[in-house]
């Protein structure tokens, strides 16, 4: 089988950033790539716009007619059931857009969760190669989870699986009586350090990397919000490993590929929160697949 036995277009619609390459398989080897920003306040009908004029432009920088695509893939970072319909508009507000229609003329189109996708990816080309079960998770933006099993990623019965950062921890303090209703992302997530921090230190950060930096370099409040944020991660995987068991956890995205403190500490405390010392000791690895993982999965995603 040659390198370029099928070519597939990948966009991965995420909350920061639209990432749209030209991959071939089965070598998933990038070959074309660009990116811009989402700003996903401007509306679905805006974002879809741009992803129509990028994928168009791809493939006119490529000079590939849209005859050669195996297909084009699309991971969003919303809910999508396993027919491949948009289930919820949390931060792509697409559920009314006709986002099959305008891309249908390009290639085939094929719609994935952003997370299932990338665990695709992981289990075929990356970490997740050596193991017949895997839990994913992906800290960025967002954060969500995917356990795999045999190469595949576990679809629930509607599609809405993975969702391990959006419900509210409702934890009572038994002193004060407040009760804690902040979510795992309104703790964790990107966007989630920068405002925690940006609240201590008024206009500090503009990014959760540089959150970490400045944790890193020592500032106090960076630090303290950095900790806190680890701590919470870690009780999630831990809970999510105690129930599951899986043979390992791969961890992606921005914050989760992260070096430094924030993801040592992460890994070791979450081995604290596995209640047996049957699993604690599991394989707990960064993904492979790297910066382009997004829109390698969402192209995989088409041409399986």
């Amino acid at each position: 089988m040659s390198e370029f036995s099928s070519l597939a277009l990948g966009i991965d619609v995420g909350g920061t950033k639209i990432a749209a390459g030209l991959v071939s398989f089965p070598s998933a080897r990038v070959q074309f790539r660009r990116q811009i920003s989402t700003r996903p306040e401007r509306g679905g009908a805006a974002i879809l716009d741009d992803v129509v004029t990028l994928a168009t432009e791809l493939l006119k920088e490529a000079v590939l007619p849209s005859a050669h695509l195996a297909g084009l893939g699309i991971g969003l970072c919303e809910l999508v059931s396993p027919q491949g319909q948009i289930l919820s508009a949390n931060c792509l507000h697409w559920q009314d857009q006709p986002v099959r229609e305008r891309l249908g003329s390009l290639a085939p189109v094929t719609l994935e969760a952003d997370v299932r996708a990338a665990a695709r990816a992981e289990a075929c080309f990356g970490a997740g190669r050596p193991f017949r079960s895997f839990l994913y998770i992906t800290v960025g933006t967002g954060i969500a989870s995917c356990l795999v099993l045999d190469g595949t990623p576990y679809v629930g019965a509607r599609g809405a699986t993975g969702t391990m950062g959006s419900s509210p921890f409702n934890l009572p303090c038994d002193p004060c009586g407040h009760v804690n209703r902040q979510t795992l992302e309104e703790l964790a997530s990107g966007p989630a350090l920068v405002a925690r921090f940006n609240r201590l230190r008024p206009g500090a950060a503009e990014s959760g990397q540089e959150v970490l930096a400045a944790a890193a370099a020592g500032d106090r409040a960076a630090r303290s919000v950095v900790q806190s944020a680890g701590q919470a991660l870690q009780g999630a995987v831990g809970l999510l490993v105690n129930v599951l068991d899986p043979e390992a956890v791969i961890i992606g995205g921005g914050l989760g590929l992260a070096e430094g403190p924030f993801g040592d500490e992460f890994r070791a405390g979450s081995r604290r929160q596995i209640w047996s010392d049957v699993h604690r000791d599991l394989p707990i690895l960064q993904a492979e697949t790297g910066a382009d993982a997004g829109l390698i999965a969402a192209a995989y995603s088409a041409v399986r």
